[in-house]
């Protein structure tokens, strides 16, 4: 699968702005971290694009219809690194691949969520105040925090770097991101 043809599964599936920005902050992420550790770039940044594809049209199937639609198309290790991208699904992580997208969605989510209630976005956040919001519950309430948490120790990074390595890619693309 290319990413051309992802994104025209994504756009006929997904019409929300803010779902569509999370999907592609994600996949940027994915990228950066596959650039870094050698790895299937393409491969990463489409399961961070496609990861919740089906959330918008059937958020009680989630993530099981893109699961089945990229299996059906021979797409198996992003299928499962979907499935297998929130811990209380039970799904085992199998490969670098499955816990990366663990570890890189809900946090990626909550450093932009950091960045919309700052005057200057992200041009000045650093990950001691992440980690301050992280620790205030009122703050982004929907980010499950023991999903952040987990993920970056399934991931084995250091929670301080694996934020400021989000941090930094997402800077570098904060024009397109309007963060």
């Amino acid at each position: 699968m290319t990413r051309p043809e992802a994104r025209t599964l994504l756009a006929a599936m997904t019409k929300s702005e803010s779902l569509l920005r999370h999907m592609r902050t994600v996949e940027l992420v994915m990228e950066a971290y596959a650039i870094k550790l050698g790895e299937d770039v393409e491969r990463w940044a489409i399961a961070g694009l496609l990861h919740d594809a089906d959330y918008e049209a059937f958020p009680d199937r989630h993530p099981a219809v893109i699961v089945e639609k990229l299996n059906t198309i021979g797409q198996n290790e992003i299928a499962h690194a979907i499935s297998a991208h929130y811990t209380l699904w039970n799904v085992p992580y199998q490969t670098l691949l499955d816990k990366a997208l663990l570890a890189c969605d809900e946090l990626t989510g909550f450093i932009v969520a950091c960045c919309q209630v700052r005057p200057d976005g992200i041009a000045t956040l650093e990950p001691k105040s992440v980690i301050k919001k992280l620790k205030d519950k009122g703050f982004a309430a929907k980010v499950d925090r023991n999903e952040v948490y987990k993920g970056a120790e399934l991931f084995g990074v250091d929670l301080q770097e694996h934020i400021l390595f989000i941090i930094d890619t997402l800077r570098k693309n904060r024009s397109e991101l309007g963060i």
